[in-house]
């Protein structure tokens, strides 16, 4: 019986093809099997080794960049995800979304129509536990994180897909503003 490379103790390199599928989104490319497959030097059955479907391939590139921007917003917080208050999340949220630079691969989950419903499905369910306001907090508490979170959100989708970005001089008013929302100063 034949072991797969990953059995053989060859590392996958399904993380690299992910990486090689996130450029091509960042420079305007189309994600295809053949794009993909030609960017990473695979043959397409080779590709398909690691990704049957175009469906599993775009769902592992939202995970790959969600587990991505996971990374960077634990950066900013001061105690770990699963201990973080909602307010600590969202703070970690609009401090990412203000001072990081962000890719047009950031908007994974709309770049295939045919399947943006199930991307924007995964990266919702990835993405809930940093920005969900909880429904059991008083209504002024929830209006001004779902505040916080908006203004963040629309920084994070102007730097994106570099529609009318913030210049660096305004992101530290913008940031003041949305930590005010938050209740706390910046750091």
């Amino acid at each position: 019986m034949t072991s797969s490379p990953a059995a053989r103790g060859r590392p996958s390199s399904a993380p690299a093809i992910l990486d090689t599928a996130r450029t091509l989104l960042d420079e305007g490319t189309p994600v295809s099997f053949d794009s993909v497959a030609h960017a990473a030097g695979l043959t397409k059955p080779g590709l398909m080794y690691h990704f049957p479907t175009k469906s599993a391939l775009m769902e592992a590139l939202v995970d790959h960049v969600v587990a991505s921007q996971e990374r960077e917003l634990a950066r900013f917080l001061d105690v770990p995800l699963g201990s973080a208050s909602p307010r600590q999340r969202l703070g970690a949220y609009v401090r990412w979304a203000l001072q990081s630079r962000h890719r047009r691969s950031d908007l994974v989950m709309l770049s295939d129509p045919k399947l943006a419903d199930r991307m924007l499905a995964r990266w919702t369910e990835r993405f809930a536990q940093w920005v969900q306001v909880p429904a059991d907090l008083p209504p002024d508490e929830q209006a001004r994180l779902h505040a916080a979170r908006l203004l963040a959100d629309g920084a994070w989708l102007a730097d994106s897909s570099s529609t009318f970005p913030l210049a660096d001089d305004e992101r530290p008013q913008v940031l003041s503003v949305a930590l005010e929302l938050l209740g706390e100063g910046p750091r």
